[in-house]
């Protein structure tokens, strides 16, 4: 992991760096854009990234299975692009990164109590909120050791994201969660049933992730039926709108009263060569009640 306190003044110059830091603040609060997107390999999707970044704007972006290890990563084309960034890799698997506006500190890279050497989460604070970027494991199939072990890191998940709302009061946790959590985030929920990414005990840990006090900022709005963050690559998936929404932004209490909007934005997905999933995007402005 390493962190990048960017020297560029082309691109962050006009930036307002207290922008996070008014969210909460008297007067006209500034308008936050948060996302999330993974983008199964960061060195196959780096343009369509920066392609994204340029046109969305967002202010911190959360990226999840980066598959680099860390001194392979895209540093510099990520400074030219206005942003510093944080990160955590492995080789062909797994890897998380935070990219924002403002400089990220207080650094996390694994959760509590849990042994893990997969390179699934990171957290850092950002002016005065607290991001959390997590990949949460596919599982593979229900009843395997992946499943199990999906079930245990869920748990400890939930663990950590409890602590957390205790410690920040602006607090979202965005990423890849491999959970569709209603019947209506799966194109064919009776076929889905029951087995990984939709069964029972997966969706029972989102819900219990929400019981802490988090609020699934998409579903705060009212949204177009069908609309999915991951395709699978085979069977014309995309093209059938044959999808899943199990890419996630999560927000505390504070954030929640202040979020504007949240959307799916599927333009990547009709890039050349996409990755499986697209970003989604929420905006926060305003002060809490």
């Amino acid at each position: 992991m390493r962190s990048i306190l960017t020297d560029q003044r082309t691109n962050l110059e006009t930036y307002d760096e207290t922008r996070f830091d008014v969210l909460l603040a008297a007067g006209e609060p500034a308008k936050v854009k948060i996302a999330t997107w993974n983008v199964n390999s960061l060195k196959v999707r780096l343009p369509h990234v920066l392609q994204w970044l340029e046109t969305a704007q967002p202010d911190i972006l959360g990226l999840q299975e980066t598959k680099l290890i860390d001194e392979n990563f895209p540093v510099a084309e990520i400074e030219d692009a206005g942003y510093h960034v944080v990160f955590s890799g492995q080789k062909t698997y797994n890897g998380v990164a935070i990219l924002s506006r403002e400089p990220a500190t207080d650094v996390l890279m694994d959760l509590p109590g849990l042994k893990d050497p997969q390179r699934r989460v990171l957290g850092a604070t950002i002016g005065s909120v607290r991001f959390l970027d997590v990949y949460v494991p596919n599982g593979q199939s229900v009843g395997s050791e992946k499943y199990t072990y999906k079930l245990d890191w869920l748990a400890a998940c939930r663990d950590h994201l409890a602590e957390q709302l205790q410690s920040h009061e602006q607090f979202v946790v965005v990423g890849d969660f491999n959970i569709a959590p209603e019947a209506r985030d799966v194109h064919d929920a009776v076929a889905w049933a029951g087995e990984v990414l939709f069964s029972d005990a997966e969706r029972a840990a989102f819900a219990a992730m929400l019981e802490l006090g988090l609020t699934d900022t998409y579903r705060m709005f009212e949204q177009e039926e069908g609309t999915f963050s991951w395709w699978d690559y085979r069977m014309g998936a995309f093209r059938r709108n044959r999808g899943l929404r199990i890419d996630h932004i999560l927000a505390s209490d504070a954030l929640r009263q202040i979020c504007t909007s949240c959307q799916i934005d599927r333009t990547p997905r009709t890039w050349e060569k996409p990755s499986d999933h697209t970003p989604v995007i929420a905006e926060f402005q305003g002060q809490p009640i």
